[in-house]
């Protein structure tokens, strides 16, 4: 696990997986985090986004903001003027956070730290 500290998530723990056919797979710990009293607040589960891979960012951002989405952050450069891995955090028109990849995960995360 890496620790690391985005701006917009204060500082969490994270743990990056993929699967031999591309699918990636992140864990999240929350500094702040509360445990529930019966350990399972079964109504309060839900995804904390979801992630798609595009060449054009840029493209799928305007996308979306055009059918009434909204864009969370500004795209992100993993590693300027080396590679061309970029990243953003949308909001989809029914309130759902979507990360969206240039590139593949196992390509954006192999490469160290961020």
């Amino acid at each position: 696990m890496q620790r690391c500290i985005w701006h917009w998530l204060g500082t969490i723990r994270i743990a990056h997986l993929a699967t031999g056919d591309g699918i990636g797979i992140e864990m999240f710990e929350f500094n702040n985090n509360e445990t529930p009293e019966n350990n399972f607040e079964f109504w309060k589960t839900g995804i904390f986004h979801y992630a798609v891979q595009d060449p054009d960012v840029e493209g799928l951002v305007e996308k979306i903001v055009a059918h009434g989405g909204k864009q969370r952050m500004p795209i992100r450069e993993y590693y300027p003027g080396e590679k061309p891995y970029r990243m953003v955090y949308c909001e989809d028109p029914f309130g759902n956070l979507v990360e969206i990849y240039s590139h593949s995960y196992e390509l954006t995360y192999s490469q160290g730290d961020y």
